[in-house]
């Protein structure tokens, strides 16, 4: 059976169902964009998956379908707003667009976000950004979740804390979203639901040993650090790095009592920047372009596939999977087809 389906068709449809949620057209319209740009670029974990939670968060009251952020601070060049629990999505899109207002003026625009409900994936606001000729740099934790262990430890302390980041090149942008997990949350529950083992073991049990069995983190376990077993001290260290960001810099977080109750809800930094503002932007295209080519240029093994510039196969699939169709994971459809006989919303027919 085929799981690909025409991008117009899988965003109007995400759309009718988060306005039969209670959302506003216009808001619900930005949410199915950005569930929708991450299955375009094959985040498949965080894109139209993250679907039926949005849906029930609505409908339970969890997410806020009305009102705005309140802006605790405002300096120009940098703000922070209180989410106050609004759609991850929608906010996220806010804060993105009020900084590319500014940047023109401050070359460079910083925000925090709190409690804003989950944001899903990172990669899917970067290509607004840079096709707009911006570099962009976000981050994001959970106050309220502990799946990540420091370096050495057994306890779970930390949340996944992706790191993505844009920048515009030549024939493609310089672009990732990469957790400070050496696997995301997403994919161990994943592994779990179709009872299978992690791709490495990329887990600790209750016990501190070494696992890939993805139930070890229902049962007291943890996520590894990037770096893992040997190396974790270098991703427990940017996992505080990226609390920082997200958390300290927008004073809320894991100190605050209440935090423990926002569910999934996250704290967010995100920072736009104007090349333009350093630099012409020919010369620093120049430079973007040379990075590629340090790249995709270097010598490998005999017989092993070249080095990716990263960014170039998730901007390539968004470009393919524009044209001949969205290749969902097979387990989506079948997670929205419950929503869709609630709301009475129709879903789309896949492609032939």
């Amino acid at each position: 059976m085929s799981h690909r389906y025409t991008a117009t068709e899988l965003q109007q449809s995400v759309t009718d169902l988060f306005c039969a949620a209670g959302l506003s057209g216009d808001r619900a319209q930005v949410l199915a964009e950005v569930f929708l740009e991450a299955d375009l670029m094959g985040f498949s974990t965080h894109g139209l998956n993250r679907v039926p939670h949005n849906l029930r968060w609505l409908l339970d009251g969890d997410s806020r379908a009305q009102g705005e952020p309140e802006v605790l601070a405002d300096r120009g060049a940098l703000f922070n707003w209180d989410a106050n629990f609004l759609p991850g999505p929608w906010v996220v899109r806010q804060a993105l667009d009020t900084a590319m207002a500014r940047v023109p003026e401050h070359g460079v625009v910083t925000a925090t976000l709190r409690r804003s409900q989950h944001i899903a994936c990172l990669a899917a606001y970067l290509p607004r950004v840079v096709e707009a000729g911006y570099a962009v740099l976000m981050t994001c934790s959970t106050p309220a979740e502990n799946t990540v262990s420091a370096f050495g430890g057994i306890t779970p302390l930390f949340s996944a804390n992706p790191i993505a980041f844009a920048a515009p090149g030549e024939d493609c942008p310089l672009f990732f979203d990469i957790s400070m997990s050496v696997t995301a949350g997403g994919y161990v529950a994943r592994a779990q639901r179709e009872g299978k083992a992690m791709a490495e073991p990329c887990l600790k049990n209750n016990r501190g040993e070494v696992t890939d069995d993805p139930a070890a983190l229902d049962e007291g376990g943890s996520i590894m650090p990037i770096g893992g077993a040997s190396h974790g001290y270098k991703g427990a260290a940017l996992s505080l790095l990226t609390e920082v960001l997200s958390m300290a810099l927008g004073g809320y977080g894991r100190a605050d009592a209440s935090a423990a109750g926002d569910g999934e809800a996250n704290s967010v930094f995100l920072q736009v920047m104007d090349p333009g503002a350093f630099t012409s932007p020919e010369n620093f295209r120049q430079q973007m372009a040379a990075l590629q080519q340090l790249c995709e240029q270097s010598a490998v093994a005999e017989g092993a596939p070249p080095v990716r510039f990263p960014g170039r196969r998730a901007w390539e699939l968004r470009r393919r999977q524009l044209v001949e169709g969205v290749d969902l994971y097979p387990s989506i459809m079948t997670d929205l087809a419950p929503w869709s006989e609630r709301l009475g919303v129709a879903l789309p027919s896949p492609l032939a």
